[in-house]
Parts: structure tokens; C-alpha cells; sequence
């Protein structure tokens, strides 16, 4: 490497993913809203004939599909740079320096603590398809969130990563 590239390195921060999950739709979720479109593109069609009879499933078809991968487009990532390390949910991000305790949320959990247990502050991504979550408690005194509620596949290990890497 040379020096002009070692330079822009150091200048720009080379960012390093620790942990990267993508909170994708599962395959066997699919089927049935394909057939809720198809049904209506049905009804949509129903006794017209022509350009009529086609185009309805030419449209909400593909509208299905754009919105169940849509819906799975949030990542989970851990990042790394210039030695501070922080939380990304989405577009949003939470440095490791302002986080407090973290606790794994198991299943059977979490409905408790999006329901009754919740606070209304809670910055929360959570889907319905993904099982566990983890909850970062947020220790920034100017910031009015509590904690974060995550959903992920992989709480334990996320926390074990997070606490790794909290400034002591």
C-alpha cells in the first residue's frame, strides 16, 4: 500500500463490521401474503376482459414482494472506528460509551416487555418474525430515550460483543 493510500485511511476511519444481520422476511412467511395479492388482483379482474384481466397481477404482485423484502431490509450491526465502537439499528446508532446494561429478551419475553413493560421513549426496531430481542440500557444523560429494544437472532452473542467492547 502506499503512503497517499495509508493517508486516507487514517484521515477517513476505516470502519470495521464486528457483527452484521439482516432481519429478513422468512422464506415461510411469503405464501400467504402472495396469495392475499393474487386473490385481489383476482377480484381486481374479475369479468373484465382484456388489458383488465392481466394487469392487476401485473401491479400487486410485485407490490407484495417489493414490500415483504422491503420489510426486511433493517440491519443489526456492529461497527467499529477509530477505536469507538457503536450500535446500529437501521439508521440509527448508539456509541458503546453511552450504553448501560445489556439484557437478552428471550421469546416468550418479549411480549411482556413490548406490552406492559414498555416505556413509550423506548427506541424500538421489532419484528414480529424474529424471536429474541436485546435490550441496551441508554446512559447518555442528555438523550431522553431509556433503552433500545432490538430484534435479533442472535442476542446472545450481540451482548457478549457489546459488553466486550465498553470503555471500561
Amino acid at each position: 500500500m502506499t503512503e497517499s493510500a495509508n493517508a486516507a485511511d487514517k484521515q477517513a476511519g476505516k470502519i470495521t463490521v464486528r457483527h452484521s444481520e439482516r432481519l429478513y422476511v422468512p422464506w415461510w412467511l411469503w405464501p400467504l401474503p402472495l396469495l392475499g395479492g393474487g386473490l385481489l388482483a383476482a377480484e381486481i379482474h374479475m369479468g373484465y376482459p382484456g388489458v383488465r384481466a392481466w394487469l392487476p397481477y401485473l401491479i400487486v404482485l410485485p407490490l407484495v414482494v417489493a414490500l415483504l423484502l422491503g420489510m426486511g431490509r433493517t440491519k443489526v450491526r456492529v461497527t467499529e472506528e477509530d477505536g469507538e465502537t457503536e450500535l446500529w439499528a437501521g439508521d440509527a446508532h448508539l456509541p458503546t460509551r453511552f450504553m448501560g446494561e445489556v439484557e437478552v429478551i428471550a421469546k416468550p419475553d418479549k411480549r411482556r416487555v413490548l406490552g406492559r413493560d414498555a416505556d413509550p421513549a423506548a427506541f424500538v426496531v421489532h419484528r414480529g418474525w424474529v424471536g429474541p430481542a436485546l435490550r441496551v440500557r441508554v446512559e447518555d444523560p442528555e438523550d431522553p430515550t431509556p433503552y433500545w429494544l432490538i430484534s435479533t437472532r442472535k442476542p446472545e452473542a450481540l451482548a457478549e460483543l457489546l459488553t466486550g467492547h465498553r470503555p471500561a
